[in-house]
Order: C-alpha cells, then sequence, then structure tokens
C-alpha cells in the first residue's frame, strides 16, 4: 500500500509546505484540505476524516516550526 499521508507529513517536516486551505468542491472528492507544496506533486488533498492528523503539523508550521533548509546550513 502506498503510504500517501505518512510521506505528506515527511514533506511537511521537511518545509516543503507552503500553504494550504479548506475547500468544499474538491474534484471527485468534495470537502477537502488541499496542501500546496514548492514540489512535485505540488497539490495533495487530504478527507475530512484525515484532518486530526494535520491539525498539530499545520499548528506547528504556521509557527514556524518548519522551514526549508537552506544552503548556509
Amino acid at each position: 500500500m502506498y503510504p500517501y499521508h505518512t510521506l505528506i507529513k515527511r514533506r511537511i517536516r521537511a518545509g516543503e509546505l507552503t500553504g494550504y486551505e479548506y475547500v468544499e468542491d474538491y474534484p471527485r472528492i468534495g470537502r477537502a484540505l488541499v496542501l500546496y507544496f514548492s514540489t512535485c506533486p505540488a497539490v495533495r488533498p487530504i478527507r475530512p476524516h484525515r484532518y486530526f492528523e494535520y491539525v498539530p503539523l499545520l499548528t506547528a508550521w504556521e509557527g514556524g516550526a518548519f522551514r526549508p533548509p537552506t544552503d548556509f546550513e
């Protein structure tokens, strides 16, 4: 089985997340949390029953916990 959520969470912690939004009409899904990344695949939807897994990560991301690596680190 493809570890969809594991890889997305790893990408968030790696600093690849650039933004997110909650939408009501994501194609073929409907209501979703849509995550935007700086690397491909750039857009990843999350279904409502998995939101609770992302709230702590998104809160930490908003607080600056995860930032992209730089060439100087």
